[in-house]
């Protein structure tokens, strides 16, 4: 994996293979962004580099400059820093400028960052991107008996120095610490997500957690209910999506409680390992990419060890719904009722709704704990996407609360969006033989979702939803140079609301 430090030294003196440095747009091209740290003799060969080359200075944009004079890196990167919204970069572009111009470079061992980081949170953007950019799938390969490979970690062991113009005092170096633990969960998650389903299933997914929890120094436990647990247990939802495949479904519980903590927060993620659609089939264009359906359980499991190897004062619990959403002659059917694990009855209408199922016995159990909030994460409907791109959609039970959720995702620079749960569209899910319809019609089809989910939170505890069905996963290259595949949002996120609720 990558590591960060964090000096103070003039970025020309830094003996790397890259140094990154900033440009913004000018009244006449672009020009290099303040804290580059070079002599007047790099700063003018950079200044008529970008110009010859039509520069602007968007952010997104990235150019790579060679035996630039009075600088010891043997390539100079200059990474555009001007959005039309902003005139200065905030933390938010920071991050995104310095994971577009690592990316580029990615396969160089030593790179440096001299991105204008005068205050804490721009250092930590800066250290957060680079470690973003570092990122690369290690694809699977056969092994010496001839098998496929388990599932493999990413890459890459760049060495990145990040040039901090907050100086290095214990909060800076401990930001870029926080950096490199985030960075590492968020690419535990790219892995997990990117990883094909016949590695990722709901067993290998709970071994690659027992795994992860064994090799760091987090003092985290774990409680695993297989199918015969789930079924004495009562988790009609789980048990009902995940009895047609051949691999079972789990209920993983990661349980992070130091002493003296200061409230607990349970996390609940969808973890959908493959979702065919069941009996309601999807067309095989929609069905390609449903590898990441369980990003939400991915993002959860990453937050609650991130948490814990941060030292946070406070009681983590996560709860990854693990299943496989299979066809087949034991698959449940449309007008199937099931007993979910806090007694409700729910009418099946869609089998291809199923993650609302493991959502709702996931919620049930997290509440047995008595958690004093309530977060889950899902990539749960596709009209989410349709309504909101990659911007992810946040509900709840608590206006408050939500606000926290909504401050945290903009905190970690994670586009977030507040939507409402109208009352009016709770008929939609009435049964004539159930408690609830599993589902109600394609209009309001997220909010509703999200309102069947509130039924399996008690009343009192504040819960929020996150929606990540578009900001999950990129089918295509992002905005902002980055490349298709896994995301880990909501990792940021996650970590933010936890670190403000110990601290609160």
């Amino acid at each position: 994996m990558p590591t960060l430090s964090v000096t103070t030294r003039s970025s020309a003196e830094i003996a790397a293979d890259a140094l990154v440095v900033g440009a913004l747009r000018g009244s006449d091209g672009p020009e290099l962004a303040p804290g580059h740290g070079l002599p007047r003799q790099a700063e003018v060969h950079l200044q008529a580099v970008l110009a010859a080359l039509d520069a602007t200075g968007d952010l997104g944009e990235v150019h790579r400059v060679v035996s630039v004079p009075g600088v010891r890196a043997t390539t100079v990167v200059v990474a555009g820093l001007s959005r039309s919204e902003a005139a200065e970069p905030d933390a938010a572009t920071i991050r995104r400028a310095a994971q577009c111009a690592v990316k580029s470079v990615a396969s160089k061992a030593a790179v440096a960052i001299a991105l204008p980081a005068g205050d804490l949170a721009r250092v930590a953007a800066a250290a957060e991107g680079a470690y973003a950019g570092c990122y690369s799938f290690v694809k699977p390969t056969r092994s010496a008996r001839g098998r496929t490979a388990a599932l493999t970690a990413s890459g890459s062991r760049t060495k990145i120095t990040v040039v901090s113009g907050a100086g290095q005092a214990k909060p800076v170096k401990d930001a870029v610490a926080r950096a490199a633990v985030l960075g590492a969960a968020q690419d535990w998650v790219r892995d997990l997500v990117n990883a094909p389903p016949n590695l990722l299933y709901p067993q290998s997914f709970t071994e690659a957690v027992k795994s992860r929890v064994a090799a760091s120094s987090a003092k985290v436990t774990l409680s695993i209910l297989d199918e015969k647990a789930l079924v004495k247990g009562g988790f009609g939802g789980i048990v009902g999506v995940g009895q047609a495949s051949s691999r079972p479904p789990r209920m993983v519980t990661m349980t992070y409680s130091p002493q003296g903590a200061r409230g607990s927060v349970a996390l609940v993620g969808k973890g959908i390992t493959f979702d065919t659609g069941g009996v309601n089939l999807k067309p095989v264009t929609a069905m390609l990419g449903m590898k990441a359906d369980m990003a939400g359980a991915a993002a959860v499991a990453a937050a609650v060890l991130a948490a814990a190897e941060l030292g946070l004062p406070i009681t983590v619990r996560g709860y990854l719904c693990l299943a496989e959403n299979m066809p087949g002659g034991h698959a449940q059917r449309p007008n199937d009722v099931v007993i979910m694990r806090n007694g409700t009855s729910v009418e099946i209408l869609d089998t291809d709704a199923e993650g609302r199922m493991v959502l709702g016995d996931g919620l049930s159990l997290a509440a047995e704990a008595q958690p004093d909030v309530i977060v889950d994460i899902a990539t749960l409907t596709g009209i989410q996407q349709i309504a909101l791109g990659r911007i992810a959609a946040v509900m709840g039970n608590d206006d408050d609360f939500r606000a926290d959720v909504l401050d945290a995702a903009a905190t970690a620079g994670e586009d977030a969006w507040p939507m409402p749960l109208p009352e009016q569209l709770r008929s939609k899910l009435d049964s004539q033989v159930a408690d609830l319809a599993h589902k109600g019609d394609r209009d309001g089809g997220m909010l509703t979702a999200a309102i069947f989910l509130r039924h399996f939170v008690p009343q009192g505890v504040p819960w929020a939803h996150l929606d990540i069905a578009g900001p999950a996963f990129n089918d295509t290259p992002g905005p902002y140079g980055e490349g298709r595949g896994a995301t880990a949002y909501g990792v940021a996120t996650l970590l933010r609301l936890l670190e403000a609720r110990a601290r609160a």
